[in-house]
């Protein structure tokens, strides 16, 4: 099973629609608009809430060290 990170790569605000896209493997964009559009159809404060809840209570996925010794 995937554990689920918010994107260090993939991101334009916090990474949450990164790291849902990478753990899903789901375009990330398209998450994006599906925000987008859940936000016009059900009203901005309730897609922003969810946004900053999933901003809070997901991880950030850890950096991987590519240092060569």
């Amino acid at each position: 099973m995937k554990k689920l990170y918010r994107s260090q790569d993939n991101r334009r605000i916090a990474g949450v629609c990164g790291g849902l896209g990478e753990t899903y493997d789901i375009d990330p964009t398209l998450l994006r608009l599906l925000f987008v559009f859940l936000a016009l159809v059900s009203g901005v404060l309730p897609v922003v809430i969810a946004y900053i809840v999933g901003w809070i209570i997901i991880p950030l996925k850890p950096q991987r060290n590519h240092e060569k010794a």
